[in-house]
């Protein structure tokens, strides 16, 4: 197999690749949102807290050219854009929902897992009294 900069193999790299697109944060949540109908840039961005007109724009361009959204414009006065998945784009959202569930109902068992190993560190960066909590925790 052919090898790359860093000594994967091709197909290992496309794996890497495909795993960095669909393991972002915002690539997640922009899929799951529009797992339901078709969404309006403005509209995710109001429904996807704390993501940023640039990001999001970054995500939804990243997804289209992966083939997990569609980019449709409208000729409307202004023309108006909207976002749909794929097919591609659905087969991911059972999966991501899985992995969601398993991440909602497990979130206090990594929280008590980090505590415990910054504490048994001294980790001051990691301070369970300065670090967020996963599980809602105060």
């Amino acid at each position: 197999m052919e090898r790359g900069h860093s000594g994967e193999t091709a197909s290992n790299s496309c794996l890497t690749a495909a795993l960095g697109r669909i393991g972002e944060k915002w690539t997640v949540l922009v899929v799951l949102e529009l797992a339901s109908e078709p969404k309006r840039f403005s509209a995710l961005r109001r429904s996807i807290s704390g993501v940023s007109q640039k990001m999001l724009a970054n995500t939804l361009r990243g997804l289209e050219r992966d083939g997990f959204v569609t980019r449709t414009v409208h000729p409307t006065k202004p023309p108006s854009v909207e976002y749909d998945l794929t097919d591609l784009g659905r087969d991911i959202v059972g999966p991501l929902k899985d992995l969601a569930a398993w991440i909602s109902d497990n979130l206090h068992r990594i929280d008590s897992a980090r505590r415990r190993f910054d504490a048994e560190q001294g980790d001051d960066d990691m301070n369970p009294d300065t670090a967020p909590a996963l599980a809602g925790e105060p």
